[in-house]
């Protein structure tokens, strides 16, 4: 049964890494919550595990992702390639912030943060291009960033590389297609980081790598891949202003839950 939850949570978790750019985490860190709390993994590791497996599922989902947004030409290579330098140094900073939270503390932050963006999807706050794309360091430093609030957040920093790139003058398209590629390095960076961190402790339920819990892993890598083409798809085709406010009720639900 936690199999084909996984599954599920896989399809769900691709459609809106190839729809909003987002990769998936968003979702799957509370489902995963709920669900190694229901199968009884100890409390003082199972959100750290929660984390570290959605950061190793989006490697999956942000490759199909890619590609697909690749096809049309919106990928601004330029832009990736220089966030991808300060991501890489975040990633490794957020893990590190990460194992030193306590379980319920880092369950709440999580909560705060699902709220967050929750109103910001459902307002369909953006913040007008006001300026152009920035330079090199300017890239490395929102890299950094970015790279270390997804690595605690258990994400693939979609809901803040989106906002950012549209600041900076790119187009929603462009912005959601260059979202999707900084998601891989986030998502490699910060998972090896899981691995490590977690790698000697005691408390981990069998078949982990550290903080992956490989069951969990596989079974959402098997559907997100196949799923975050078709999500990349309809973002070219469709207007999701509707599926984003049911989408920020959903996380509404999962951030008061969290907090209470």
């Amino acid at each position: 049964m936690e199999f084909l939850l996984y599954l599920a949570l896989g399809a769900c978790a691709g459609v809106l890494a190839g729809l909003f750019g987002v990769g998936g985490g968003i979702i799957i860190v509370p489902v995963l919550v709920f669900s190694f709390t229901l199968q009884g993994f100890d409390a003082s590791v199972l959100t750290h595990l929660a984390v570290g497996t959605s950061l190793a599922t989006i490697v999956f989902t942000s490759i199909q992702s890619v590609r697909a947004h690749h096809r049309v030409g919106a990928v601004q290579w330029r832009v990736f390639a220089w966030m991808t330098v300060g991501i890489l140094i975040g990633a490794g900073l957020g893990s590190l912030t990460a194992s030193y939270i306590a379980g319920p503390n880092l369950q709440k932050i999580i909560g705060v943060f699902a709220i967050l963006v929750a109103i910001q999807m459902a307002l369909d706050f953006k913040p007008k291009a006001s300026l152009g794309v920035p330079g090199k360091p300017g890239l490395t430093a929102a890299g950094v960033v970015i790279g270390w609030a997804s690595a605690i957040f258990g994400i693939g920093g979609g809901s803040l590389t989106v906002p950012f790139l549209t600041w900076r003058s790119l187009t929603m398209q462009q912005a959601v297609a260059t979202s999707s590629a900084c998601g891989f390095p986030i998502a490699v960076a910060s998972a090896i980081s899981f691995m490590i961190l977690g790698w000697h402790d005691p408390m981990l339920p069998p078949h982990s790598l550290g903080f992956v819990y490989l069951p969990a892993l596989i079974g959402i890598a098997v559907t997100s891949m196949f799923f975050a083409r078709f999500g990349a798809k309809l973002a070219h085709k469709l207007s999701p202003r509707v599926l984003k406010r049911l989408f920020a009720l959903l996380l509404v639900v999962v951030g008061t839950s969290f907090l209470i």
